[in-house]
């Protein structure tokens, strides 16, 4: 099981065809900026660094844009970086996951909101 995180653009609607009954339809489309996966092995990895939340539950924290992210998200990378052999004896025993992983997981969720800061958050458990 995985967490999927995804920075979109605002809703479009969009016209098509359908193949099956040649008639126009509309239907809604949204930009994705970015979107990336984690295990869910790290999530107490995440909780320890202060960003469990942030990253597993943006939506119950009233996060909506990746502007929110983008402050919490450096807190916890600082907070991951700052003590290695801290979370890394937090390293899941069944080889799911790394402390690097979630290092690596962060600074790059951090780089892509740093990039689109006005892009909808959605989080998928």
């Amino acid at each position: 099981m995985s967490l999927d995180v995804y920075l979109q653009g605002q809703p479009k609607k969009v016209e098509c065809y359908c193949s099956c009954c040649d008639n126009k339809h509309e239907r809604e489309e949204r930009e994705e900026y970015y979107s990336r996966s984690i295990t869910h092995n790290l999530n107490t990895m995440a909780g320890e660094a202060g960003i469990y939340d942030v990253l597993w539950r943006p939506d119950e924290i009233g996060i909506t844009k990746a502007a929110q992210l983008i402050e919490p998200l450096r807190a916890g990378l600082a907070k991951l970086e700052s003590d290695p052999e801290r979370f890394e004896k937090l390293n899941p025993s069944n080889g799911w996951g790394s402390y690097e992983g979630l290092v690596a997981f962060v600074r790059d969720y951090l780089r892509a909101c740093e990039e689109t800061p006005d892009a909808e958050v959605y989080a998928s458990r």
